[in-house]
């Protein structure tokens, strides 16, 4: 190995250092910005840590279409405290199913 040969693999070695420090810190400031924008989406890191501990592996494509008949689940009443079965209300008055929270 000639002096040329050393000289031309500690200049390889340095610029690989670098490229892989720039490399390490783009991607830790994308984590970072991800991370922000879903606690500003979530509300809160609390509520971010809760939506990928539970809510993200459970996330499936369901297979309902338009028109089929709903599931047969216990539904909690608005009350708080009483609950109800889907098929008791299919055809009475018009039942509405409310997802999400309004606080």
């Amino acid at each position: 190995m000639t002096r040329l040969d050393a000289h031309v693999i500690v200049l390889v070695r340095k610029n690989m250092r670098r490229i892989l420090k720039w490399a390490g810190l783009s991607l830790l400031g994308l984590l970072v910005i991800a991370f922000a924008l879903g606690c500003y989406f979530m509300g809160s890191p609390r509520d971010l840590y809760g939506f990928l501990r539970f809510a993200l592996p459970q996330w499936h494509k369901g297979d309902l279409k338009v028109g089929d008949a709903a599931p047969d689940a216990p539904l909690l009443a608005l009350d708080g405290q009483s609950s109800f079965y889907i098929h008791d209300h299919i055809g009475q008055k018009p039942l509405v199913l409310i997802f999400g929270s309004y606080t």
